[in-house]
């Protein structure tokens, strides 16, 4: 895992067959700012030498991601750290947990389904027999057409109903998505599985073991979850995991956005007084509030690794998990 303390941008610029070519790059590092510029100009360098020597899959710039899917550490201002874990401040201001080693994957709750549900196949079926249909009974193309159109809209509208049907009979979202840990924890009984709600879903905390992203038992659990592939791919990326550990502004009534708008990756950003300002106003509002709430445990729960176990006190007390507070 790297979450750098110090990060740096520089840019080149040169003339190949009367064009121009520019390349920028990010730099970082967790001794200086100068070794942040320096590590920036290396990579600026490589590109431009690997652009000129003709390869054409070199991208000229890196996108400004917080969030670290693209190959970039996560660029984010370091908040706190404690030993190898580390709370960053995320682009819309948020306190966020990285660790690269203790499994969290968040689930959201599925939809009550709604809208157009019919497949596509399914959709030029019920047009074609409409459209016979209404030929049949009318003789007229307008009739067909009519016909094609009732009998679409119809057969939506019932397959809607029964998705919903099937929808509340299995208990909701919620129900649908505990239930979805349930079956991993049925097949998987060694594993120990701590369990949070959150306000859009659950959250899962593996306790019995370490792990490392990219390993098998990560990704099976992500696919039972439904885990975000956004996530699961920073993952793997960067390895580490993470967890949002305060509410989302928009959640608790702040209406105005943290400034600049990204995760503030220098000193300058960090310390601007309309930030610190916002941060202070966000802080007193996110007091009222837990980012999830402990709902219980399943699986082995006689195997505990330390690791884990310090980063769940750690994870429950930013989150407030215990607490009886609503949920943002």
């Amino acid at each position: 895992m790297i979450v750098p303390e110090y990060w740096a941008e520089a840019r080149q610029q040169v003339r190949r067959k009367g064009r121009q070519v520019t390349v920028r790059r990010f730099g970082w590092s967790d001794d200086s700012q100068q070794a942040a510029q320096a590590h920036a100009e290396q990579r600026t360098q490589e590109a431009l030498d690997a652009i000129l020597a003709g390869r054409d899959d070199v991208p000229r710039r890196e996108l400004r991601s917080n969030y670290g899917t693209h190959g970039v550490p996560i660029r984010e201002q370091i908040v706190e750290r404690h030993d190898d874990v580390i709370v960053t401040r995320n682009s819309y201001g948020a306190l966020c947990l990285n660790t690269p080693d203790v499994l969290f994957a968040d689930m959201d709750f599925e939809l009550r389904p709604s809208g157009w549900v019919l497949p596509f196949a399914a959709s030029i079926v019920a047009l074609l027999a409409g459209f016979v249909a209404g030929r049949a009974l009318g003789g007229a193309v307008m009739w067909g057409l009519a016909a094609a159109v009732v009998v679409l809209v119809a057969t939506n509208r019932l397959v809607l109903l029964r998705k919903r049907r099937r929808f509340d009979r299995d208990g909701g979202a919620e129900r649908r998505a505990m239930a979805r840990v349930e079956a991993f924890a049925t097949q998987h009984p060694e594993w120990h599985l701590r369990l949070y709600r959150t306000p859009a879903g659950l959250r899962v905390l593996a306790m019995h073991q370490a792990f490392e992203p990219r390993d098998e038992a990560v990704g099976r659990l992500f696919a039972a979850l439904g885990a975000d592939p956004l996530y699961s791919t920073m993952c793997q990326v960067q390895h580490c995991f993470r967890a949002r550990l305060t509410a989302k502004p928009w959640r608790i009534g702040m209406g105005r956005r943290i400034r600049p708008p990204v995760a503030a990756w220098s000193p300058e950003q960090a310390h601007l007084p309309e930030r610190l300002a916002w941060i202070a106003d966000y802080e007193r509002k996110a007091a009222g509030f837990a980012a999830c709430r402990y709902i219980g445990t399943l699986g082995d729960d006689s195997r505990l690794d330390p690791k884990a176990r310090r980063v769940q006190e750690l994870h429950d007390a930013m989150t407030r998990a215990g607490e009886a507070l609503p949920l943002a």
